[in-house]
């Protein structure tokens, strides 16, 4: 079985790589971020045509989510029990559904913009939400996981200069504190093997050559518990997607499962 998690970065511009990719890698499941579409504007017919269902949680703008399968879905939840919301909005940032065998969970965690602003502090609170909604099945004996664009580098060595982030977002104590207490609940770090280069990386941003010269950052994630983590057969970043025009700024994550 095979699940992946990618931030498309805007469906409507990505749909022909994303039915290519579907099709080349023979992908099970996709967790999809950064839909920045709506429910009924997104691809499901042509999704349809190649065998997969898709459960969406979008509004439009520059969130939403989405569980893609070939293997059955249901059990779908949208949004986060306990969701904090932003400026009194709860954002399309969450769904679950079970494929499967397998549970998964689709997340874009907020940005965080700066350390001092308000949508961190609603990050974190985030995190909170998240970790109470998947703690039971993080410690069930189904394969379970939580997959996607996390906007938090693990540790020092996940992004490329850990000096070019002093005083910002995605590296400090508190959000990778948060990291920490979700994969408490039961959970671990799927890391995935580069393709190249020795780390994988999984966003590269579009400006400065970053991706040619491999300033990038690990920060789509894969944590599964451990009836998920121990049928892990393989797991890579597929970073020949980043690559040509078109391309999102973040890199599949593909896990292989031996289910």
């Amino acid at each position: 079985m095979r699940i992946a998690t990618w931030n498309v970065n805007s469906i409507t511009a990505r749909t022909p790589r994303l039915l290519a990719w579907l099709e080349s890698t023979g992908t099970d499941v996709l967790c999809l971020q950064e839909a920045k579409t709506t429910e009924e504007q997104f691809p499901t017919a042509p999704l349809r045509e190649l065998g997969y269902e898709a459960a969406v949680h979008a509004t439009g703008r520059w969130n939403g989510v989405a569980v893609i399968s070939r293997v059955g879905l249901t059990d779908v939840v949208k949004g986060l029990p306990g969701d904090p919301g932003y400026e009194g909005v709860q954002e399309p940032r969450a769904v679950a559904a079970t494929c499967g065998p397998v549970r998964v969970w689709s997340v874009y965690v907020p940005n965080g913009r700066e350390v001092d602003h308000a949508h961190y502090a609603y990050k974190i609170q985030w995190f909170e939400a998240l970790k109470a909604a998947v703690a039971g099945d993080a410690g069930g004996s189904r394969p379970f996981a939580v997959l996607g664009d996390y906007n938090v580098a693990p540790a020092d060595e996940d992004v490329w200069d850990i000096g070019a982030f002093a005083g910002a977002t995605h590296v400090t104590p508190a959000e990778r504190a948060a990291l920490a207490a979700l994969r408490g609940t039961g959970l671990s770090d799927v890391v995935p093997r580069p393709l190249k280069y020795d780390h994988p990386y999984t966003y590269w941003d579009y400006r400065q050559l970053s991706f040619p010269k491999n300033r990038g950052m690990r920060i789509d994630l894969v944590y599964g518990n451990e009836p998920f983590a121990k049928a892990v057969s393989d797991a890579y970043v597929d970073r020949e997607e980043r690559k040509g025009k078109g391309a999102s700024d973040h890199a599949p994550v593909v896990v292989d499962l031996d289910l």
